[in-house]
């Protein structure tokens, strides 16, 4: 995966927006951030609840970890995009686009 395959996939969900929070790429529903790019084209990280992350770290721990600190255990996961395959990044992030959604917004989904 690439950050501009990452970048596709978010923008595909509805009523999502890029932006930039501290010099890097993120994107955000209804204006809550759900991911975002870091600046080496590395990693994504997702924002998820603590037992999404969970689910997500035993599903494929090659390209999940959580994200260092208290971040982390908010849920917070970064993904190594080398190591991601594009079905899974396509779950992971509407896994974090649902957390961060309005609940009619995800009703219509």
């Amino acid at each position: 995966m690439t950050s501009e395959g990452f970048r596709r996939i978010a923008l595909s969900l509805p009523e999502t927006a890029e932006g930039e929070h501290l010099e890097h790429p993120d994107f955000r529903v209804c204006g809550k951030i759900f991911a975002t790019l870091m600046p080496e084209d590395v990693w994504g990280v997702l924002m998820l609840s603590p037992e999404q992350q969970l689910e997500w770290l035993h599903s494929d721990p090659k390209a999940f970890v959580p994200a260092k600190g208290a971040w982390g255990r908010r849920g917070c996961t970064q993904v190594r995009l080398q190591s991601v395959k594009a079905s899974t990044l396509q779950k992971a992030l509407t896994a974090a686009w649902r957390h961060k959604a309005p609940d009619d917004l995800v009703a219509g989904l």
